[in-house]
C-alpha cells in the first residue's frame, strides 16, 4: 500500500494532512459511516509521500469496520512503517445508524482519536496537534 514511497527526511517539525474524506461500513449495522480524518506524525529521519496518507485511510476503511478500531489501525500502521517518534489521529464521522434508526440523531458526531509515542507522552505536542487541525487551510 506505501509502494515505497518514503522518503528519507530530517525534519524537526509535525507532519499533518487533515480533512482527509472517510467512507465506511458499520460491522454492526451494515449501514455507512462518513466523514473526515485528520493525521499527524512526527518523523524520525523518514516521511511519507503525501497522497499515501490518504490512501492509507481508504484501504482500512473500505472494510467493515468499527470507526474506534479505524482510528487505531490508521495510527499503527504509520507508526510502524516510518518509525514515527508519535502519531495522532482524529476521526470526526456521522453515522446513519444512528442517524436514521434506533435513536435517529440527526446531528450527532462520533469523534475517536488514538494517540501514540511522543503526542500520548507530551500534552504539549497533543495541543499543538489539535490546535493546527482546527485552523481552516487553504
Amino acid at each position: 500500500m506505501i509502494n515505497n514511497a518514503l522518503f528519507t527526511q530530517d525534519t524537526g517539525g509535525m507532519v499533518i494532512v487533515k480533512d482527509i474524506e472517510v467512507y465506511s461500513l458499520c460491522e454492526h449495522h451494515m449501514l455507512p459511516f462518513f466523514g473526515r480524518c485528520h493525521i499527524g506524525y512526527l518523523p524520525n529521519g523518514k516521511v511519507f509521500g503525501v497522497s499515501k496518507l490518504a490512501r492509507l485511510v481508504d484501504v482500512y476503511a473500505r472494510r467493515l469496520q468499527l470507526q474506534e478500531r479505524l482510528t487505531e489501525q490508521i495510527s499503527q500502521v504509520i507508526m510502524e512503517s516510518v518509525d514515527a517518534k508519535g502519531v495522532a489521529v482524529m476521526i470526526e464521522a456521522r453515522h446513519l445508524c444512528m442517524m436514521m434508526r434506533g435513536v435517529e440523531k440527526q446531528n450527532s458526531v462520533m469523534i475517536t482519536s488514538s494517540v501514540v509515542g511522543t503526542f500520548r507522552e507530551s500534552a504539549a505536542t497533543r495541543e499543538e496537534f489539535l490546535g493546527l487541525i482546527g485552523q481552516r487551510g487553504a
